[in-house]
């Protein structure tokens, strides 16, 4: 049993993503699930969104307030990750030549931190606590900028301020909210934020769960859009190349500071379930794919990093 539960806490993400696949594949080809399919679809609406929430309140149930550590790298990133994000969105909507692209890019940067960049961070001898302030940081940015520039990238029949506000009270909740009400826990009802505190190791295999689902959705997008293949394969280079930058940008400007690590994971180490969500839900599916081959740049990349660093010591 002991070998099991290893196997799977270290092969979590191919794991994670053969079990996407096999859904989508139970799914498109076995008879007597079909009249399921619309319930299993509204369940998905509800259920990814929970996942992620319920992820990020098991990380930020670990954050003091009075821990929050801001230092100058954040809002220098923070402004790097606005204007390439503004830019990506501009080219989406004026140049007529494979908006797709852009849109994947545009997922690419503006997606937050992910909430296991402190783990890996902390592995590689970095500050957890000012990474872990940049996700904070990062996730208010992330929910101010999505509901504002996505129906604009991505119209709809509605006008631009109900496609904001149905967004709006979709993202901010979801990232926000669990911020907030673990920080209520932590002073209003102990005991609760105590149990939280204790199981915050329960995140990851959350994470791997919402993982497995979002790359079932993408899956279904390649192959619905199989005929752009070549957009396919465009947006996976294109992830390639925002996953180098990310992380070029992050360690350029965190050596500055003397923060080289954590400003790298900051910036590059990527919230991809909630990435995957955002391309599906509210710009064009097929997007999807662009942060879907992002997981694959981005662990390879910090596998390569964790060995160094053992091999270092």
């Amino acid at each position: 049993m002991n070998r099991i539960i290893s196997f799977i806490k270290n092969w979590t993400l191919p794991l994670a993503m053969l079990t996407g696949v096999l859904i989508y594949l139970a799914f498109a080809h076995l008879d007597f699930l079909q009249p399921t399919k619309p319930l299993v679809h509204e369940i998905d609406k509800i259920l990814t969104p929970g996942l992620i929430f319920a992820q990020l309140l098991l990380a930020f149930s670990k954050v003091k307030t009075s821990e929050l550590h801001f230092c100058k790298w954040h809002f220098e990133l923070l402004g790097f990750q606005l204007v390439i994000s503004l830019l990506c969105a501009t080219a989406a909507i004026y140049f007529n030549w494979h908006p797709l692209l852009f849109q994947g890019a545009l997922i690419c940067f503006i997606c937050p931190t992910a909430t296991a960049g402190a783990v890996i961070t902390a592995k590689l001898g970095g500050n957890a606590v000012t990474l872990i302030t940049y996700t904070f940081l990062v996730n208010i940015l992330t929910a101010v900028f999505v509901p504002l520039v996505f129906p604009l990238v991505n119209p709809s029949d509605l006008d631009f301020w109900s496609a904001f506000w149905i967004i709006l009270k979709k993202v901010f909740p979801l990232l926000i909210f669990p911020f907030i009400i673990a920080q209520l826990l932590r002073y209003c009802w102990k005991s609760a934020h105590a149990f939280l505190n204790a199981h915050a190791g329960f995140a990851f295999y959350i994470w791997a769960v919402a993982l497995a689902m979002v790359m079932g959705k993408t899956v279904k997008n390649i192959v619905d859009d199989s005929e752009q293949i070549h957009i396919v394969f465009l947006l996976a280079i294109i992830s390639l190349v925002c996953c180098f930058v990310q992380y070029a940008i992050g360690k350029k400007i965190g050596s500055k500071y003397n923060d080289r690590i954590s400003a790298g994971q900051a910036v590059g180490q990527k919230n991809t379930v909630f990435a995957i969500w955002m391309a599906y839900t509210y710009l064009q599916p097929i997007t999807s794919v662009a942060p879907g081959a992002y997981v694959l740049w981005q662990n390879t990349f910090n596998s390569y990093q964790l060995w160094k660093a053992r091999k270092k010591r």
